[in-house]
């Protein structure tokens, strides 16, 4: 067995783990890891214009595939540039490896030249961080993080390398299954919990399953057991934003997203419900607005891998901890062998049947103006026989995403949810285009959270990527305006783009296809265009500017206090915002 550098036995190590692509961007703490992959032709290299778009693009091709992505950047401001990303993947559980340079060991603490402390920097925004200071180890560690970053509750790893240990030499042979000392995490959940959940839902009479992004994360098979959970129950669903796909949404047990902008009907049935079945979801405080008064006659059962989630926010009368696949093929047969009839809930699905009654999602129009939510209708619409990837960027235009574009599947919805970082969606775009290059990939943006991010355009032409971005131009940071104007008597500071750029000029400055939509009339044709150009393109829609995202739970008010479009809720709403203040 003849000696590798340290570099080559990171190439070599990422190439027995399967890694198709690499998202990165070059400097001195890295060369030689960039020379080693220069020499290879088994790993794709994607150069980013920016550490951090190297991160959501990893997490884009990550959510989309159920595989790791894998960053690398350089050390100081390489490593920094890349903290957002890594805190967003652990916000939401993506699995994500961020190899990181370092200066030479033996500079390490001397403020050397684009130096920076990484392990202490990512130690809380990471699952897991490694320095390596020693090359025979660096193949080993690697192996580690990838078991680390996949098992359990899936989330970013860090390996730092020191630049003298990507150039010494060691062997390598690729480890054998890892059986970590201390990570094990608890996969299979305790039958005697499992028998106690399916007994406490056969016995609800106004149950409600509550699914998170935890129902993705494991594998398409939990999707599929959740629709049978559903069918054997009758059980209506809803989900966190994270969760969409989870379960149909044409399902006539769907009830569309819950919290701050979910549903009228999902938001009452989980305040009404006698039973919440959490499954992969972490009771956020954008899910629970004021905890006082979350859900106060239910009995809890919460099923999730990360046992540090369980009564972190909400306490609850059963826990589970365990993957949610599992979890869900236990209760599956656990019911079926228990012979349950599928329960009488004809009363529960009466009262839900009024909350739906409402059309919470409904929306004036007026004239050729074009409402945010109709050009989301149109898209989707559009889009829908094509089963395509959707990626948001963060504010009103996500919220609208979540309401009015159906998901069928898992892995077709990535967006910020925990970390709601802007910038996102363009990245996530790119990294999801990769991992599916047949499918059909639009980022539905905001014109102020492109910009975070827009350089990534030209990440896309370089690559021949036929990405298309859909923007909500409505010339205002939508969600701080909205706020501004419940909240603060519409002092709108700050939240006013005064100078935009002209998005179809710089579309096609970045070799991109550039299309204005002005008019509700030129909607779909607009789209129509988009759809038909084979290469990337950007759409900038002109949208009512001072149109809200509703529904919407004010911040700290209960499930039951929900805004509306309705003309009688609209007229309070000088009300509510002055309680609020």
């Amino acid at each position: 067995m003849v000696e590798q550098s340290g570099a080559d036995i990171l190439v070599e190590a990422l190439t027995d783990l399967g890694v198709e692509f690499v998202f990165g961007y070059p400097g001195g703490a890295v060369l030689p890891i960039y020379d080693a992959l220069h020499k290879q032709t088994r790993i794709r290299h994607i150069l980013v214009r920016h550490e951090q778009a190297a991160t959501h693009a990893a997490e884009g091709y990550a959510r989309s595939t159920g595989k790791p992505g894998v960053v690398l950047v350089t050390s100081g401001p390489g490593a920094t540039n890349a903290v957002t990303g890594i805190t967003d993947a652990l916000m939401d559980s993506i699995p994500m490896v961020v190899i990181t340079g370092q200066v030479p060991t033996s500079l390490i603490g001397s403020d050397a030249f684009q130096e920076a402390d990484t392990v202490g920097i990512t130690r809380h925004c990471s699952k897991h961080n490694y320095l390596v200071k020693d090359p025979a180890r660096l193949g080993a560690v690697v192996h580690e993080a990838f078991h680390i970053a996949t098992t359990g509750r899936p989330g970013p790893v860090v390996v730092d390398i020191p630049k003298d240990v990507q150039v010494a030499t060691a062997r390598y042979s690729k480890p054998g299954p890892i059986q970590h000392k201390t990570y094990r995490p608890m996969v299979k959940a305790e039958r005697s919990a499992v028998e106690a959940a399916v007994d406490m839902l056969a016995a609800a009479e106004r149950p409600v399953l509550y699914t998170g992004g935890g129902v993705i994360n494991a594998g398409p098979g939990a999707s599929q057991l959740l629709a049978e959970l559903a069918r054997v129950s009758g059980a209506p669903v809803t989900s966190t934003l994270m969760g969409l796909g989870a379960f149909p949404s044409s399902s006539p047990q769907f009830l569309g997203m819950l919290g701050m902008h979910g549903t009228y009907e999902a938001n009452h049935a989980m305040n009404q419900a006698d039973l919440i079945l959490a499954i992969g979801a972490r009771f956020d405080d954008r899910v629970t607005g004021r905890l006082d008064a979350f859900s106060p006659t239910s009995r809890k059962v919460h099923i999730d891998i990360d046992r540090s989630s369980i009564n972190k926010n909400v306490r609850v009368d059963l826990a589970i901890v365990a993957d949610a696949g599992h979890a869900l093929e236990d209760m599956v047969h656990v019911w079926k062998a228990r012979q349950h009839p599928r329960p009488d809930l004809s009363n529960w699905w009466a009262r839900i049947a009024e909350w739906r009654a409402k059309d919470c999602l409904g929306f004036p129009e007026d004239g050729n103006e074009i409402m945010p939510q109709r050009a989301v209708k149109a898209l989707y619409d559009a889009t829908r026989d094509r089963s395509p990837i959707i990626t948001t960027e963060v504010g009103q235009h996500q919220m609208w995403a979540a309401q009015f574009f159906g998901f069928e599947r898992p892995n077709k919805w990535l967006t910020s949810g925990g970390l709601g970082t802007m910038g996102y969606g363009l990245p996530a775009a790119i990294g999801a285009q990769l991992g599916n290059p047949g499918a059909l990939v639009i980022d539905i943006a905001g014109e102020a959270s492109i910009q975070m991010n827009i350089q990534e355009l030209a990440t896309a032409h370089q690559y021949r990527l036929p990405v298309k971005i859909f923007i909500l131009n409505n010339e205002y940071m939508g969600m701080v305006r909205q706020w501004q104007e419940l909240t603060y008597s519409s002092r709108y500071a700050e939240s006013y783009s005064e100078s935009l750029p002209d998005f179809v000029k710089l579309a096609e400055a970045y070799g991109w296809r550039g299309i204005r939509i002005e008019k509700r009339g030129e909607l779909e044709d607009g789209i129509a265009q988009m759809l038909a150009h084979d290469g990337p393109v950007l759409v900038d829609c002109r949208v009512s500017k001072l149109a809200n995202c509703f529904p919407m739970i004010p911040s700290g008010k209960a499930h039951t206090e929900m805004l509306l479009w309705s003309d009688e809720v609209v007229g309070e709403m000088d009300d509510h915002a002055k309680a609020l203040v």
